[in-house]
């Protein structure tokens, strides 16, 4: 395994749609072991092929699972991932590792169905709720050269967002 470099801001690759993953061989297997290395290494919840500079289908998300104590967190590899339905809408703030320090709401799905592929080739259907299905929804859009910066009416710096937060735990007098 291997760390790969992340993609960040302007670099073309961003924004360009992937290819379907048709071999299911060693090398999409070294590509996403090292996926699983960068996505650890840099703490996040999702990242996509195209991230990497790998303009292939494939992503990797970070579920988490808060039912369970301690939370667990799992990996899941979506390899040619394709959302068949979705429900629901959930407003959050979203930050990308390919965009480094901004930060933006974007309305997404509350709940979605995804159809893909494992490592292997294998077909399997997954239902994602709240921060999965977005984070689902998310890295699926960098697959489509989609940046969230591009769905968002505003992007906000960590200071920023700090402060708003900050605001919004004040008491509120009249």
């Amino acid at each position: 395994m291997a760390l790969r470099t992340i993609l960040t801001g302007d670099d073309p690759a961003l924004r360009k749609n992937s290819r379907e993953v048709t071999d299911y061989n060693k090398r999409l297997h070294e590509l996403l072991d090292d996926m699983h290395e960068t996505l650890d290494d840099a703490n996040g919840l999702g990242l996509a092929a195209p991230q990497v500079g790998v303009l292939r289908r494939a992503v990797l998300i970070v579920d988490i699972d808060n039912e369970s104590e301690p939370p667990v967190e799992t990996t899941i590899e979506l390899i040619n991932p394709e959302i068949f339905a979705k429900s629901g809408v959930q407003e959050g703030t979203e930050g990308c590792l390919s965009i480094p320090g901004l930060y933006g709401t974007v309305a997404r799905p509350e709940i979605v169905k995804v159809r893909a592929n494992d490592r292997n080739g294998n077909s399997f259907e997954l239902v994602c709720k709240g921060l999965t299905a977005r984070a689902v929804c998310h890295e699926i859009d960098h697959l489509n050269g989609v940046i969230f910066t591009t769905l968002t009416e505003q992007t906000y710096t960590e200071e920023e967002l700090d402060k708003m937060r900050e605001e919004e735990k004040k008491p509120h007098t009249k």
